[in-house]
């Protein structure tokens, strides 16, 4: 890579990708094969820091900023998405939001071991009936004393088998719509909590994602993340930093499949298939600049939701389209089950679904566009 990024970046990223291909790639097939991360590579995700990166070194985190964050992400899914998106829904959606909205206790308690590494976060909001409407949520909570009581179900929750703490979001009352959602802290042995059945998944296999129960799970106060009736605008904003960090995934699998279709390319040395790695490097080096803008607005402290979307656009279709054309170019070869164009394929069919629909990028751009005080000149 170029020196694009600042040197503790650069850093990182040599860092993650030495791990990459030393330990996750020669196992990328069997996690794909088995859909499951071995214990072993999770351990090793934290030994090297790559759990912790971005988070405070006050919380036992391992420093670094979004590009270093960005620079870890795509790196492991470069070699595997399954690796990759452990880690971003562990830092992004799950760790991000204690750091930026919890007490002083919740961070002592649950950012800390999630920082070392020690546990794995996951993020609890998509629901059977709610998806990209998630105003609409129907997970329930009441007060009952001092404690909450949640009841409800979760659908497609990340990393939830494994999971030492998950935000869950549940309404007081649905009629209130978004103003009646809270966050709340979810220790996984919760009396009431269960995962009801881990689903099967064309790409993405070794990510775990879950249906969860929850059947009066009772809670202290203390397991309020934020303030009670703020739970969505707390959601929304791991969501806006989550999509920098998934994008980065998604530019990771477009680099593989990248290099995948270079290599065919080369072994079918044939005059129509040159056009075709070229246009495949020109959306892989525009989704890569605009990966970085994002990141670095968001390091600037500069409004950036706009930018994540445009990245988690860009770095998401850049993965289905340069994906396509590898199994186009392999032929046979790329369709048979477990090559590594039908596995990028699969992988990344799967990015412009999660932590936001394309067509929810699109609401968001438009809506940014279109608003009465916008520039003319973008």
């Amino acid at each position: 890579m170029t020196d694009r990024l600042a040197a503790g970046a650069e850093e990182w990223r040599d860092r993650a990708r030495r791990f990459a291909e030393a330990e996750v790639l020669p196992v990328a097939a069997q996690i794909d094969r088995e859909d499951r991360v071995p214990e072993v590579l999770v351990r090793g995700l934290a030994r090297e820091g790559f759990l912790g990166v971005g988070l405070p070194e006050r919380w036992n985190g391992a420093g670094g900023d979004t590009r270093a964050t960005v620079a870890v992400l795509e790196e492991l899914a470069r070699a595997s998405a399954a690796v990759a998106v452990l880690a971003a829904v562990h830092l992004s959606v799950c760790a991000a939001p204690i750091l930026t909205h919890g007490t002083a206790e919740q961070k002592e308690r649950f950012l800390r071991p999630l920082a070392r590494g020690e546990r794995v976060g996951a993020f609890g909001l998509t629901e059977p009936g709610a998806g990209s409407d998630t105003a609409r949520i129907a997970t329930r909570y009441v007060r009952e004393g001092t404690e909450f009581v949640l009841r409800g179900t979760k659908m497609f929750t990340s990393n939830a088998v494994t999971a030492g703490v998950i935000l869950v979001f549940a309404t007081s009352d649905p009629v209130l719509g978004s103003r009646g959602i809270s966050a709340f802290i979810v220790p996984p042995g919760t009396s009431g909590f269960s995962v009801a059945q881990r689903l099967d998944k064309l790409g993405l296999r070794g990510s775990e994602t879950t249906e969860l129960v929850l059947d009066g799970v009772r809670l202290p106060s203390a397991a309020l993340l934020g303030k009670e009736g703020e739970g969505l605008h707390v959601a929304l904003g791991a969501l806006a930093g989550g999509r920098v960090g998934i994008a980065s995934c998604a530019l990771g699998v477009a680099r593989a499949a990248f290099e995948e279709l270079r290599r065919s390319v080369l072994a079918h040395d044939e005059e129509w298939k040159r056009p075709i790695l070229a246009r495949a490097y020109v959306e892989l080096t525009a989704a890569q600049a605009l990966v970085d803008r994002a990141a670095t607005l968001k390091d600037a402290g500069e409004p950036f939701v706009e930018a994540a979307s445009v990245a988690k656009l860009a770095a998401s279709r850049a993965a289905v389209t340069i994906a396509s054309a590898g199994v186009d170019v392999a032929g046979p070869e790329g369709v048979r089950s477990g090559a590594p164009a039908e596995r990028l394929l699969r992988d990344a069919r799967v990015f412009p679904i999660v932590e936001g629909t394309t067509e929810i990028q699109e609401l968001i751009l438009a809506r940014g566009l279109l608003a009465a005080d916008r520039s003319p000149i973008l």
